[in-house]
């Protein structure tokens, strides 16, 4: 093979080596140290919140979130279908029962429209607090994800969050630096949460983040994620904590890549636009884009297709050293989930059966690029692949 493509690897440029090697040799090196803090208010500021607090990883950064807002067991949760079975999973951790919902065709996000119709004609509302009628447990939640970046539409949510009294904690782990109405994903619900993982955006190696600007909330996530320990010097715990504090030497690595971020966010967004340039002569496939008051920050490049060519194309690619990925299986149909509440799903099947993501990699070239847009053309040129417009 000539060369290889990665789907999404890490920058490394900036003063990462820097601020390691001081964890190193100060000793600073577990989960309290001056760079965890430091990212703290870094993430903070950028997004737009009075609070962050550092996890180990972004499903820490949702489960601590979730047990914070209260969910618990019998509780049911709003989750979209086509997501990261981390987002489910937490749900299940706090005893509680997810509640599958289809995505928007276009944007992959949560569709509005059928979540309004689900709350319309399946629930009821009593002493405040709204019940799914036919388990009659609460529904208390709603987790929006910002799939691959683009942003969830926040004005359906944040309207039918306030009708039905249900709490917002954003899924933002793919999405820092995505702008709704020129407002940063995850300020908008009780609570929002990142990832660092190392294809993420921006990266220490694992890591995740929950920010809000309910100081009382942070505390009590704060409180959570130190195993509860209540007292400065004695061993005691008033709840059930977590060991979910990131490590100042993950917490350097953030500051170090948060100064680069900006400029992280104008790349993938130039690469994008190349992206879309190229295969936008390619009558038989689409990239997907942005719908509405929207700014992405374009973690995944997401190409979309007509079903029957999906697995064929991927195989196209990954033989000529291009990676690629399928995107989520819905959860709904999961073995693990079947047994889950699930609304009029269709949506979310057509776009596993066709869409792939693309190298998107921060540090891809524009040869690269042309060469995976130049191997699509030829997959769809070869006898007997031309389809038409997708």
């Amino acid at each position: 093979m000539s060369r290889t493509i990665p789907l999404s690897v890490p920058v490394i440029k900036g003063n990462e080596w820097k601020y390691v090697k001081e964890c190193l040799d100060t000793g600073w090196v577990s989960s309290v140290g001056g760079f965890v803090n430091r990212f703290e208010d870094l993430v903070a500021s950028y997004a737009g919140c009075k609070y962050a607090i550092a996890t180990t990883n972004g499903t820490s950064a949702l489960h601590v979130g979730l047990v914070a807002c209260g969910i618990t067991s019998g509780d049911e949760v709003i989750v979209p279908s086509l997501t990261f079975i981390a987002t489910a999973n937490v749900v299940r951790y706090c005893n509680a029962e997810p509640v599958f919902m289809d995505c928007n065709q276009d944007t992959l996000c949560i569709d509005t429209d059928k979540l309004r119709g689900f709350l319309k004609n399946n629930t009821y509302t009593e002493n405040n607090t709204t019940y799914n009628r036919e388990t009659k447990r609460p529904v208390r939640a709603i987790i929006p994800v910002h799939l691959f970046g683009h942003p969830s539409d926040m004005d359906s949510l944040l309207e039918l969050s306030r009708e039905y009294n249900l709490i917002i904690i954003e899924d933002a782990t793919e999405s820092l630096g995505s702008l709704y109405r020129e407002r940063q994903t995850g300020s908008f619900g009780r609570a929002g949460c990142f990832s660092f993982n190392g294809n993420k955006l921006i990266t220490t190696g694992g890591g995740g983040m929950v920010v809000t600007d309910d100081e009382a909330l942070a505390k009590n996530i704060r409180h959570l994620t130190t195993q509860a320990r209540s007292d400065a010097v004695e061993y005691d715990h008033d709840a059930i904590g977590y060991n979910y504090r990131l490590t100042n030497i993950q917490a350097a690595m953030g500051v170090a890549q948060m100064e680069q971020i900006d400029e992280f966010i104008a790349v993938k967004r130039k690469n994008a636009e190349l992206y879309r340039d190229l295969i936008s002569g390619i009558t038989e496939v689409e990239l997907l884009w942005e719908i509405g008051p929207v700014q992405s920050n374009f973690w995944y490049i997401t190409l979309k297709m007509p079903p029957d060519h999906r697995k064929k194309l991927m195989k196209h690619l990954m033989s000529a050293g291009i990676q690629v990925r399928p995107i989520w299986k819905p959860l709904h149909q999961l073995p693990v989930y079947k047994s889950s509440p699930a609304y009029n799903i269709s949506n979310a099947g057509v776009a596993h059966d066709s869409c792939i993501n693309l190298p998107c990699s921060i540090n891809i070239s524009e040869e690269d690029i042309r060469y995976v847009t130049d191997h699509i053309a030829g997959y769809f040129s070869s006898s007997g692949n031309s389809v038409g417009k997708v």
